[in-house]
Order: structure tokens, then sequence, then C-alpha cells
């Protein structure tokens, strides 16, 4: 057992120096990679993270440029319709005149073409009054020709 304990007791001393190279070679990793490597690093997120920011604000800036201009969008389209709108209500008040217009004109004419017929029709009936008057006498002067001639000889 002597033995052994002095195997690893020359095992330990044999390996104090690798072990000091391991702590030396720890050391250095640490100030020559691991310091810069984080400060790289550190550097990298930084700036990814501040070109993530950047990011997200220009696409928060487009998003609102976008809401403007649709709401221009919007607005022209609003504008657009209501002057479509305003052109059909003048487009229809100016049917609607031509219409009055014309209906007015065909009342009068035909209130002129009433008033034409109606004095066609009195003058008619004054013609066939007067042509039966005197064709009611040329019967009575046939049928009974000596009655006409000795009732007008008797009134003269």
């Amino acid at each position: 057992m002597q033995d052994i304990l002095n195997q690893l007791g020359e095992l330990v001393l044999g390996s104090i120096p690798t072990i000091c190279l391991f702590f030396i070679l720890l050391a250095a990793y640490a100030v020559l990679v691991r310091g810069p490597l984080a400060k790289v690093l550190a550097d990298r997120h930084a700036r990814t993270g501040g070109a993530m920011d950047e990011a997200h604000k220009a696409i928060a800036a487009s998003e609102a440029k976008t809401a403007e201009y649709e709401k221009k969008l919007r607005d022209a389209r609003a504008k657009i319709f209501e002057a479509r709108a305003a052109r059909q209500k003048q487009s229809a008040d100016a049917r609607e005149q031509a219409v009055a217009a014309a209906r007015s004109s065909a009342q009068q004419h035909i209130a002129a073409a009433r008033k034409a017929v109606e004095q066609s029709g009195a003058e008619a009936r004054q013609q066939i009054e007067q042509g039966a008057e005197a064709l009611s006498q040329q019967i009575v002067a046939a049928i009974l020709p000596n009655r006409s001639a000795g009732q007008t000889g008797a009134q003269a």
C-alpha cells in the first residue's frame, strides 16, 4: 500500500507542471480568447439588436405612412363618389326639368287641339243645322209642292 501511495505521490508530483500549464493555458484562454470573444459577441448583439430596433422603427413608420396613404386614398375616393353623386343629381334634375317642360308643352298643345276640335265641331254642328233646315224645306217642297207654293203665295 505504501508503494501505491508512493507511486501516486510521484504521479501527482509529475503532474504538477501539467496542472500549472493547464491553469496558465486556462488564464491565457480567458485573457486572449474569451474576453475578446465576449466583447465581439456583445458588440454584435448590440449591433443586431440596434438593427432590429431600427428595423422595428422603420416598420412602424412604414405602417404609419401606409395608414396615412390609405386614409388619403379613402378621402379621395369619397370626394370622387360625392362628385359623381352631385353630377348624377344634377343630370337627374335637368332631366326632370326637361320632362316637366315637355309635359307642359304637350298639355298646352293638347289644350289647343281640344279647343280647335271643339270649335270645328261647333262649326260643323252649325253647318249641319243650316243644311238640315234647308234640306227640310226642300223635302217639304218636294213632297208638298202645292202647299209650299200656296203658303208662300198666301204669305206674300
